[in-house]
C-alpha cells in the first residue's frame, strides 16, 4: 500500500492490496457465490448508494456525491462488531469477505493498531495475521458497495476521525513512517514454458513439464495468474499455499502466447482432466479438493517432508 504524509503526521492510504501473496485483484464469480453461501452478509455493515438504471450515466460522474451518502450511512467504528482472529486460518478465510471495504485491526488487548482499505479485505486481513500475528486479535469491517477510490478513502476518514476524536491520536500503524502494516511484497512472476508460440521448440512440451515439476519443490498449474486467478478453485489453491507460507512456482494454463497447448498436454502428463493441478517434489498431488483436505488435516507440510 502506498502512502503519503500529511500535516497531521498521519499515513493516508491508497487502495490496499497489502503484500498479498497472491495480491488478488479480482475474485472469480464462482468463489464469490461460494463465500456468500458460507458467510451471512449481515455480519458486515455494507455501505450502499442505490441507483436507478436510467440515471446510471449521471451517477458515474458523481462519485463525490455517492461518497457523501456512504459517509452519512456509515456505522461508527465503536458500534461495529469485532471478529476474533484467533482461529484456524482456513476457517477464518471462509468467514472474511472477499470484497472492497475499510477494516480496523485491533491487538489481543483490544487496542486499535491500524485502519486500512482494501479491494480484497479477506486477503489483506489474512496477510496481516500471517506477518504480524502478535498485533492481530480482532478486526472490524465495513464493506463499501461503491468501489471508487473517493468512496473508500472517505469511509476510511470516518473511522479515523472517530478514533482521533476519542483517543487524541492516530493508530500506531497509521503514523507517518510506520511500515509495519503497509509493506508490500513483490509477487513472484508466473513461469513461462516457451519463449513464444511462434518459436520452434527443440524438445517436446511434455519434456518441459517433466523438467519443471522435477526441478521445483511445488509447481501449481492454474487458470489465470497468481495475482489474478480466473477460477475459484485456482484461487483456493493459491490461498492455501500462501496461508502455509510455502514457496511455489505457478504456471498459467490459459496463456496461449507462452504456454500454447499446455492444457491438453498436461492432462495427458498427469492423467488428470481438470485444473488447477498441484505437483510436489515431482509428483502429482491433485487439485483444490485434495490440497484442501491435506491442509485441514495438517498434512500439507508433513507431506512435503515425507517426499524429501
Amino acid at each position: 500500500m502506498e502512502a503519503v504524509s500529511t500535516g497531521l503526521n498521519i499515513r493516508f492510504p491508497s487502495i490496499n492490496t497489502f503484500n498479498a501473496s497472491p495480491p488478488i485483484t479480482a475474485i472469480p464469480p464462482c468463489t464469490t457465490s461460494m463465500f456468500l453461501q458460507q458467510c451471512p452478509p449481515r455480519i458486515f455493515p455494507r455501505l450502499s448508494v442505490f441507483q436507478r438504471p436510467h440515471v446510471f450515466e449521471k451517477a458515474r460522474t458523481s462519485s463525490r456525491r455517492q461518497s457523501r451518502g456512504i459517509v452519512c450511512s456509515m456505522k461508527k467504528l465503536a458500534e461495529t462488531e469485532a471478529i476474533p482472529l484467533e482461529e484456524n486460518p482456513r476457517r477464518l478465510a471462509e468467514k472474511l469477505p472477499y470484497a472492497t471495504g475499510v477494516y480496523a485491526m485491533h491487538d489481543k488487548s483490544g487496542e486499535l493498531q491500524f485502519i486500512g482499505i482494501s479491494r480484497m479485505v479477506a486477503d489483506s486481513v489474512l496477510n496481516h495475521l500471517r506477518d504480524v500475528p502478535q498485533l492481530c486479535g480482532s478486526v472490524k469491517i465495513a464493506l463499501v458497495d461503491v468501489p471508487e477510490r473517493t468512496a473508500l478513502t472517505d469511509a476510511w476518514k470516518v473511522w479515523m476521525e472517530e478514533h482521533i476524536n476519542a483517543i487524541g491520536k492516530v493508530p500506531p500503524g497509521n503514523e507517518s513512517g510506520n511500515t509495519t502494516w503497509v509493506k508490500k511484497r513483490q509477487a513472484k512472476p508466473d513461469l513461462r514454458l516457451t519463449p513464444g508460440r511462434h518459436v520452434q521448440l527443440t524438445v517436446t512440451l511434455e519434456q518441459l513439464i517433466d523438467k519443471l515439476v522435477k526441478e521445483n519443490e511445488i509447481v501449481v498449474f492454474i487458470k489465470g495468474s497468481r495475482t489474478a486467478p480466473q477460477c475459484g478453485f485456482s484461487h483456493k489453491v493459491l490461498t492455501i499455499l500462501n496461508e502455509h507460507g510455502l514457496d511455489y512456482e505457478s504456471v498459467n494454463v490459459l496463456d496461449e502466447d507462452y504456454n500454447p497447448g499446455l492444457r491438453e498436454t498436461l492432462k495427458v502428463y498427469s492423467s488428470w482432466p481438470t485444473f488447477p493441478q498441484v505437483f510436489m517434489k515431482g509428483e502429482f498431488v491433485g487439485g483444490a479438493d485434495i490440497l484442501t483436505e491435506m491442509a485441514d488435516k495438517g498434512e500439507l507440510k508433513e507431506g512435503l517432508k515425507s517426499k524429501k
